[in-house]
């Protein structure tokens, strides 16, 4: 019989992208996929791939920016003075953060986190900043009228209060970490305001001509991660040599054409086809509901016919046409 082959779940799920520089000597960096999701390893520095990045987008210039961020990581901003324990700088697939390390790592213990306030950059964090960043949540006080406990969050929305149900987010002129009971109470003292949307940002570059493909304007937005090409419909971003103002109408649809092209297929047949066989599983079960009907019409028909039917007169009940009912034998003549 043959041997059945273990599966090795490291070698499977670790993809070679390159040296840096075409250094033979340097170490392999390789995309991995792990429980939390894909990352960069080269020996022992790692470094997380941000969540919006497309698979085609990850070169190598990238992957060693990437690894060199995640390695300032490594030193400690400092350290907590009421654990001594080392603060950190972190990058993660949603931004950077900070984290204040668990005192053993061999525990279960899980390290405290805490995202970067808008408008923050890692080479501003101090440790004293960092600390502050860590309070959050922070507990601002009791509020007399239910008793509930009022914190103050940094949320996927930006800096809000909470207590109980109620939440207000706070203005721009109050900081998350300096906002303080006062200021909470007269928050929620005011009525909830819807949340505004966020006007959208001016093109970096806006070219004369539509694209031939989608008929909608090509232009060149500023992204999260570095400009990139949009035609309404697909997404490119613009190589590390380009600028905006060097990019010619040209360039871009080559861009947009490419990234076109490696976007899977639409599977526009298959909910066709789910459709159609909806549409039999229901045309075929209102034919079978109608039969159930016409067989129970049809049985409540004969149950009735067989009610409605006079009964037979045996011959014992049936009497004699020339008999009379009342007569005696034994009456007299």
């Amino acid at each position: 019989e043959d041997k059945i082959k273990e599966v090795d779940a490291r070698s499977i799920c670790t993809f070679p992208l390159g040296k840096p520089d075409g250094d033979e000597s340097a170490e392999m960096i390789n995309v991995r996929v792990g429980k939390y999701g894909p990352y960069l390893e080269q020996g022992e520095r790692k470094a997380t791939l941000p969540a919006d990045l497309a698979p085609d987008e990850l070169k190598l210039p990238l992957a060693i920016d990437l690894l060199n961020q995640a390695g300032i990581a490594e030193e400690p901003l400092g350290f907590c003075p009421e654990t001594n324990r080392p603060v950190y700088m972190k990058q993660g697939r949603f931004g950077p953060y900070v984290q204040l390390a668990v005192a053993d790592e061999d525990s279960d213990e899980s390290p405290k986190n805490a995202s970067l306030l808008k408008g923050m950059t890692p080479e501003t964090i101090t440790i004293e900043l960092a600390l502050k960043l860590l309070t959050l949540p922070r507990t601002l006080g009791i509020n007399p009228d239910n008793n509930e406990p009022i914190m103050a969050f940094n949320g996927k929305f930006g800096p809000y209060i909470k207590c109980g149900t109620e939440t207000r987010s706070l203005p721009a002129d109050i900081s998350v970490l300096e906002v303080n009971f006062d200021q909470s109470i007269e928050l929620l003292k005011q009525p909830k305001q819807g949340r505004a949307r966020a006007a959208p940002k001016e093109p970096l570059k806006l070219f004369t001509t539509k694209s031939p493909v989608t008929d909608q304007d090509v232009k060149i937005l500023d992204g999260r991660y570095g400009p990139y090409v949009t035609d309404g419909e697909s997404n490119a971003s613009l190589p590390k040599d380009a600028t905006p103002e060097s990019m010619t109408f040209e360039e871009a649809l080559v861009l947009l054409a490419e990234r076109r092209a490696k976007a899977p297929p639409k599977k526009k047949a298959a909910k066709k086809k789910s459709a159609k066989k909806a549409s039999k599983k229901d045309s075929s079960k209102t034919v079978k509901k109608s039969a159930k009907k016409t067989t129970a019409s049809k049985k409540t028909s004969a149950k009735t016919a067989t009610k409605k039917a006079p009964k037979k007169v045996t011959e014992k009940t049936q009497a004699s046409p020339d008999q009379d009912a009342d007569f005696d034998m034994d009456a007299p003549f």
